[in-house]
């Protein structure tokens, strides 16, 4: 791994059905299964249609043995179709219908927060499921998401990136007394800032512990349309520009086969670094890769200064004459330049790269103004030439996404030289400044994919959801489909829309559930008149 020059995170291989994971694999790409698992007919084709979009592995629920023993039934019957794709279970809160899965599909997903609390009273449970694994050929996915830690990490770590990585290395070390090599892990969150420091984090520890377990990257209930697309983007992106992941799951509230050409144009732009012409540069004394802090830059107007980051029109903006924009690439920017900008208070650099690895040639660039003790404000401007609206949004978020995390940019700026009319460009920047928790310009929403336990219709309550409550800029509402994903999986919401039942709901403020069990039909505006009882209608 190297933070300027793109090299991908050597891992150990898992095998997964025939789709083998890490190592020199491609990174794979997946998505999972909005049907009831019990449908076998409906589970079939949508997984036909998931193959045919792409999908590498593909997820089903299962919340009971039923379900699990069901699964080899639709496996069956994929097979017998031509459809030779992985199948994976997807478990919570039973870990007993894991030991059934284990028998039915290629590769089981346990969430370590599921277990029992004590380190020994685990070890009981999860041994004999890794030698029941070992016995059938089964992988295993170990998913930590945030917020559904176990009571005895949050009461030592709370829900930090810290108890996260902790959760899972009490496993992964389980698996290696065991000699349990088919090992993948995932670490999930709502909130990107979180979800990649806690990554970094992981592989740090891992590293240091001698581990080299594939990681599966994805942010969770990030969404859908726009903001989904860019949420997952600067999420997953960054750590794929790290050289981190080995397969990804875009996890939108729209059907999954939505999910599947996001996922490769994202993995398809990151790869597309390798071998690129080598970056020279040197880390900045005392940088903090897991959790750099935000660059100290001179305030210039409104930019940098501990400003939120500014969005710059590719068609120009109205600055004061004592605004002196100075457009450089990373090669301009010599020791001459430097001095010459550190001594010139007027100065605000618009730092730009044509390199085929733009973010490492753009990191280096800000190394270099650190190291020298340069303040100067630095605009990040990209050019692109994407007709695709898809791809614009992928591309940019990747991009911007991975040097605002790493703490580089008082503002952004880029232009598009194709006709793109489905993406507004500022609306889009402004989502990524979003996404990374910089400047808040919009009502944020946290909403699942749905699955097989979903009740009801996710797409068209989140529609609703929005419709009465897109005004409130600010406001984090979750539009979770059952209590799995939910509250603790919408950890830092403000309020949340939670599946119950059939047809019904129960709302939440924060994470204390304010009304149990309403119908469907009403639960929009009694979120609305829950939000207004609380004083966060006016906004």
């Amino acid at each position: 791994m190297s933070y300027f020059n793109y090299c991908r995170r050597k891992s150990s291989v898992v095998r997964v059905g025939n789709t083998p994971l890490g190592g020199d694999c491609p990174v794979r790409i997946q998505s999972m299964a909005n049907v009831s698992t019990m449908d076998t007919e409906a589970a079939v084709q949508q997984a036909m249609r998931m193959s045919a979009a792409g999908a590498e592995y593909i997820r089903f629920t299962a919340q009971g043995e039923r379900e699990a023993r069901n699964l080899g039934e639709i496996r069956q019957a994929l097979r017998s179709a031509g459809c030779s794709v992985p199948l994976v279970a997807d478990i919570h809160f039973n870990p007993k219908v894991a030991d059934v899965a284990a028998q039915m599909v290629e590769k089981v997903r346990i969430n370590p927060g599921n277990y029992a609390a004590e380190l020994q009273k685990i070890r009981l449970h999860f041994i004999p499921f890794l030698r029941l694994c070992r016995e059938h050929g089964t992988a295993v996915r170990i998913g930590v998401n945030h917020g559904s830690l176990s009571d005895r990490i949050m009461s030592r770590y709370g829900d930090t990136p810290e108890g996260m990585a902790a959760s899972c290395m009490e496993f992964l070390r389980i698996c290696r007394e065991e000699d349990f090599p088919d090992v993948v892990i995932s670490i999930k969150a709502s909130n990107t800032v979180v979800m990649v420091q806690t990554v970094r984090l992981l592989v740090q520890t891992m590293e240091a512990e001698d581990m080299h377990y594939p990681l599966h990257l994805g942010v969770t209930e990030a969404g859908e349309g726009e903001d989904g697309r860019i949420k997952s983007a600067v999420g997953i992106g960054v750590l794929l520009s790290d050289g981190i992941g080995d397969t990804v799951r875009v996890s939108l509230s729209e059907d999954p086969e939505a999910e599947l050409p996001v996922a490769r144009k994202l993995v398809d732009y990151v790869r597309g670094r390798e071998g690129h012409t080598p970056i020279r540069a040197i880390l900045a004394p005392r940088y903090d890769c897991i959790q750099p802090e935000r660059r100290v830059s001179r305030q210039v107007a409104d930019i940098g200064g501990g400003q939120p980051p500014v969005v710059i029109p590719a068609t120009g903006h109205a600055y004061p004459p004592s605004v002196a924009f100075i457009r450089l690439t990373p090669s301009e920017l010599t020791d001459e330049v430097i001095a010459a900008l550190t001594g010139d208070t007027s100065a605000v650099v618009i730092l730009s790269s044509s390199h085929r690895n733009p973010v490492g040639e753009m990191r280096a660039a800000m190394h270099r103004l650190l190291r020298a003790g340069c303040d100067v404000p630095v605009i990040l401007c990209r050019d692109y030439n994407e007709s695709d609206g898809e791809t614009l949004i992928v591309k940019a978020a990747a991009d911007f996404g991975t040097l605002l995390l790493n703490g580089f940019g008082d503002g952004l700026m880029m232009n598009n030289a194709a006709d793109c009319a489905a993406v507004d460009t500022d609306n889009l920047l402004y989502g990524i400044l979003q996404a990374v928790r910089l400047r808040i310009s919009r009502t944020e929403y946290i909403s699942c994919p749905g699955c097989g336990r979903t009740l009801f219709d996710l797409q068209t309550a989140v529609a609703r959801v929005k419709a009465a409550t897109a005004h409130l800029k600010g406001l984090k509402i979750a539009v979770m489909g059952c209590i799995v994903n939910g509250p603790g999986e919408m950890a830092d919401a403000d309020y949340g829309y939670v599946g119950a039942g059939r047809g019904r709901v129960s709302l939440y403020r924060g994470r204390e559930c304010m009304l149990k069990n309403i119908p469907e039909a009403d639960a929009v505006s009694c979120l609305t008149d829950l939000i207004k009882a609380h004083g966060d209608w006016e906004r």
